[in-house]
C-alpha cells in the first residue's frame, strides 16, 4: 500500500516538476520588443483563421499572431472571427447556433482560392500547437460566459502564460485572472474619450492595449507615451501602409496589425525591425 502511496506520489511531484521547467524554461526566450502582428493570420493572401494563414505568418517572420475565438452551441472552442460562417466558409448560420461537428464539417478555405478547399475551422489548440514559444501570441475572445476561463486554462497547460494574452473586455478578462492568475490581457473595454480607454487600461494593469486607426487623438504620441510609461504594451488597429507604419514606431506603437504580413514584413526590414526566426521547443 505505502509503495502505491509512494509511486503515485512521485507521479503528480515529476508531472508538477515538468509543468514548472516548462514554463520556466518559456520565460526565457526574448519575446520582440516591436514588430508586426499578422491580424487573423496572413489573411490577404491566404484564407483567415486557418493553418495555412497561421504557417504563412510564422514563415513570413510575425513578431506577433492575432486570431479570434468563439464557444460553438456545444460549447466548443474554434477560431473564427464573424459571428455567422457565412462569409469565411462554405456554410450558413450563427457559430452560437451550429455544434462543432457541424462547423468542422465546412470548407473555410476554397472563397479565398481554390488551392485551399477543405481547409478546416481550426480549434485554439490546434492553432497553438503551430505556435513558436518566441513570438506573441494575441486572441481576441468574442463573447464572454465560459470562453475567457477555458482559452487562459489552455494557455496556462501548455505553458504558453509568456507569451499569450487575451484581447477582451473587463468582465472576460476577470474571469480569465480569476482561473488564471497569470494570464496576459490586452484591455478591449472601450468606452468613452481615448484618454478613459488609455486611463482605464492602466488603472486595470493591463499589458496590452489595441488604440484604433480611426479613433480622434488630441496627443496620439502623448497617448502612447503615458501608456509605455505604466508597463503597456501598445498595439494598433491597422494598416499596412509603409508611410503610417513608420509613423507608428516612431510614435512608439510596439505592434500594428497588418494584414498582409507576407509583404509587410518586407516594410519592417526596412525600418530595421528583422522578421523573427520561429524558435518551438524551449530546453
Amino acid at each position: 500500500m505505502k509503495t502505491k502511496i509512494s509511486l503515485a506520489f512521485l507521479a503528480v511531484f515529476f508531472i508538477f516538476c515538468g509543468c514548472h521547467t516548462t514554463q520556466k524554461a518559456a520565460s526565457v526566450l526574448k519575446l520582440p520588443e516591436r514588430g508586426l502582428c499578422a491580424h487573423r493570420g496572413a489573411m490577404e493572401t491566404h484564407p483567415e483563421n486557418t493553418i495555412p494563414a497561421f504557417r504563412a505568418a510564422v514563415e513570413a517572420g510575425a513578431h506577433m499572431i492575432e486570431f479570434d475565438a468563439w464557444l460553438t452551441k456545444d460549447n466548443q472552442m474554434v477560431v473564427i472571427h464573424d459571428s455567422k460562417v457565412d462569409r469565411t466558409t462554405n456554410g450558413e448560420g450563427k457559430v452560437s447556433e451550429l455544434t462543432f461537428s457541424e462547423i468542422r464539417k465546412l470548407d473555410a478555405g476554397s472563397w479565398k482560392a481554390p488551392e485551399y478547399t477543405g481547409v478546416q475551422i481550426p480549434t485554439p489548440e490546434e492553432v497553438l500547437n503551430e505556435m513558436p514559444r518566441n513570438v506573441w501570441i494575441n486572441v481576441h475572445i468574442k463573447g464572454e460566459g465560459v470562453l475567457p476561463v477555458m482559452l487562459a486554462r489552455l494557455v496556462e497547460a501548455q505553458g504558453r502564460l509568456h507569451q499569450v494574452f487575451l484581447a477582451c473586455s473587463a468582465e472576460a478578462a476577470r474571469l480569465a485572472k480569476e482561473a488564471v492568475p497569470g494570464i496576459k490581457i490586452c484591455n478591449m473595454e472601450r468606452q468613452g474619450s481615448v484618454q478613459e480607454y488609455v486611463d482605464e487600461t492602466i488603472r486595470l494593469k493591463a499589458d496590452f492595449i489595441q488604440l484604433l486607426k480611426k479613433s480622434d487623438y488630441t496627443d496620439f504620441a502623448g497617448s502612447v507615451k503615458q501608456l509605455k510609461e505604466n508597463g503597456v504594451r501598445v498595439n494598433y488597429f491597422g494598416t499596412d501602409s509603409p508611410e503610417e507604419l513608420k509613423m507608428l514606431f516612431e510614435k512608439g506603437v510596439d505592434f500594428p496589425l497588418v494584414n498582409n504580413i507576407v509583404h509587410t514584413i518586407d516594410v519592417a526590414k526596412n525600418l530595421g525591425i528583422e522578421p523573427m526566426k520561429p524558435v518551438y521547443r524551449t530546453k
